[in-house]
């Protein structure tokens, strides 16, 4: 109980942290109201189009919906690396809110129905660059890693709870109205979400472009691998297309996290004809079941979103997400083994509580270790193979069970993907020690020359960070020499002098150095360790790199030195 409670804090503390940042705050609430109108409408298309064509209809478009996503999404996606991301949003909220007003007026005027799935078809494009718009905004809206993972956590959880909420309002709707009124609730939801996004404001910066970043601004040494080979500072179209999928396959640890996400997809796209299988075969419900089974799955993603806010904080993100993968895939031998429907719906609640700490701790990854430059690029890459392996599932999973039958299937299904993602653990392990918060990053954080910094930038710089233990009365830096390094105080104390005068007190904290590397001159005074102390410092090129790489802490950094030099 204690565990419990425990971890009930760490969740309410996250998304405490989440609802008080202004940005996060109207990013989350854009998309929960067009999360619950986007599920509301497709529950009456899907209704529409069962009217029209019968089940044939409704597989034919959700087939052609799929395709034109996966094709459309490394194109769209790089709108969101060359503009403004808030624009982005803004403007896809537009166009499928003009689109879904016209086809309630052509479904209202019972037009041609290929004419309302070619409207339809479009919609789902210009719904392609949201996500990855979404993705690359937040790190620019958040002051700490944990703040992102629990940003994710809480869009998870949203969506979540609006796969519950939207298709229950929308057959609500449906019931008393008609399915134009519930394309008409969906635009509305569309200008709240376009509401809300206009007035975030974006603290480091939302204009990107498509040039190279400069080394150490995000991600780490392998991400900037990743984006020195990716990118170039004139791309022809192809290579800007592309280059999202050049980012993923430049980094070992980006293709892994990618491959290892498909793996979890290959079983979402298998779902959907298993689920009716075993609602028919398991659960005595018959086709009808198939809702039960998605409530359960809903009610374990509802839980499951929290306990991913909760562990934030646990810097466990690649090693929780393989274990998430895993337990996509495992429970289906519940339902094999005991084919009954206890067994059905604990194995979907599972798999449920597994969907968001994949989706939270993927995304979160992908954010940490991609550049600015690139990101937008590498979600709309990543949402490509994801469709592709959806949709390789859902081609599968017939073929297995015509060829073995539902619990056979399931078996396969469950310990070949088991057996695909097993691998990747020492790889995820040793990513979990690179994605964790570098010791050195809250003294950095702290310092207000540096406030201006991007997380990611701030976080690479953190990760140069070299540490000195120094005993008491030893002398840091002599006066007269040459300015080598920047010193913060860990623990202990230090004292400054200038011709045998004190000039200053150091403690845990207090930046000192600076003036030497700034100004290109000699030691302008002599730092002796009152107490055996622990010191951490910057390099002299990755402190100008980061320094002169940003005019606002440029700025802050020479009022610093002209406090000081009077002083010296």
């Amino acid at each position: 109980m204690s565990r419990l409670g425990e971890a009930l804090g760490e969740t309410g503390r996250s998304l405490a942290t989440v609802f008080r940042n202004p940005g996060l705050r109207r990013v989350n609430l854009a998309f929960a109201g067009s999360a619950i109108g986007d599920w509301a409408y497709a529950t009456a298309i899907a209704v529409w189009a069962y009217g029209v064509g019968g089940v044939a209809a409704v597989g034919i478009f959700g087939t052609v919906r799929l395709a034109l996503m996966a094709l459309a999404s490394p194109f769209t996606a790089t709108l969101a690396d060359r503009y403004s991301r808030k624009l982005i949003m803004i403007g896809c909220d537009v166009t499928r809110g003009s689109l879904i007003l016209v086809n309630a007026v052509l479904i209202w005027k019972e037009a041609p129905p290929a004419l309302v799935f070619v409207i339809a078809s479009i919609t789902a494009i210009a719904s392609t660059p949201f996500r990855p718009a979404v993705a690359a905004l937040l790190p620019s809206l958040v002051e700490s890693p944990e703040e992102l993972t629990a940003s994710n956590g809480t869009t998870s959880t949203i969506e979540s709870l609006a796969i519950f909420v939207g298709p229950a309002l929308g057959g609500l709707l449906l019931t008393v109205t008609s399915i134009p009124v519930v394309a008409l609730f969906d635009v509305l939801t569309f200008v709240w979400s376009a509401l809300l996004v206009s007035r975030i404001v974006v603290h480091h910066g939302d204009s990107v472009t498509v040039a190279s970043p400069a080394p150490g601004t995000g991600g780490g040494p392998a991400a900037e691998a990743a984006v020195e080979t990716a990118v170039a500072e004139k791309e022809t179209f192809f290579q800007e297309v592309t280059a999202g999928f050049r980012s993923i396959f430049s980094s070992r640890d980006l293709t892994m996290i990618s491959l290892v996400y498909c793996a979890q997809t290959v079983v979402a796209g298998a779902s959907a004809v298993f689920s009716i299988e075993i609602a028919v075969q398991m659960t005595g419900f018959g086709a009808n079941g198939v809702g039960y089974l998605d409530s359960a799955f809903g009610v374990g993603a509802i839980l499951g979103g929290f306990v991913a806010i909760g562990r934030a904080t646990a810097r466990r993100l690649a090693t929780d997400f393989g274990v998430g993968v895993v337990f996509w895939a495992l429970p289906l031998l519940l339902a094999a083994v005991w084919p009954q429907a206890a067994p059905a719906f604990v194995a979907m609640a599972i798999i449920g509580f597994a969907n968001p700490i994949v989706d939270v701790n993927a995304s979160t990854i992908l954010q940490r270790l991609t550049p600015d430059a690139v990101l937008g690029r590498v979600f709309g890459a990543l949402d490509t193979g994801l469709i592709a392996a959806m949709a390789l599932g859902s081609v599968l999973m017939p073929i297995l069970i015509h060829l073995t039958g539902l619990r056979w299937s399931l078996v396969i299904l469950a310990l070949g993907v088991t057996a695909a993602v097993l691998p990747a653990f020492p790889r995820l392990r040793r990513l979990d020690q690179l994605l964790g918060e570098p010791d050195g990053l809250p003294l950095l954080r702290a310092i207000p020359m540096f406030s201006p910094l991007e997380p990611q930038k701030l976080e690479a710089l953190a990760q140069q960070l070299g540490r000195r233990e120094v005993p008491a009365g030893e002398v840091v830096i002599h006066e007269g020499d040459p300015g080598d390094r920047f010193y913060v105080v860990e623990s202990g104390r230090t004292t400054a002098t200038h011709d045998g005068q004190v000039l200053s007190s150091q403690g845990p904290g207090d930046p000192f150095g600076e003036i030497a590397l700034l100004r290109d001159v000699p030691r302008t005074a002599t730092v002796t360790a009152d107490e055996p102390s622990v010191l951490l410092y910057l390099d002299r090129d990755a402190f100008l790199a980061a320094v002169r790489g940003d005019d606002e802490v440029s700025t802050r950094a020479d009022d610093l030195v002209s406090r000081r030099i009077p002083t010296y």
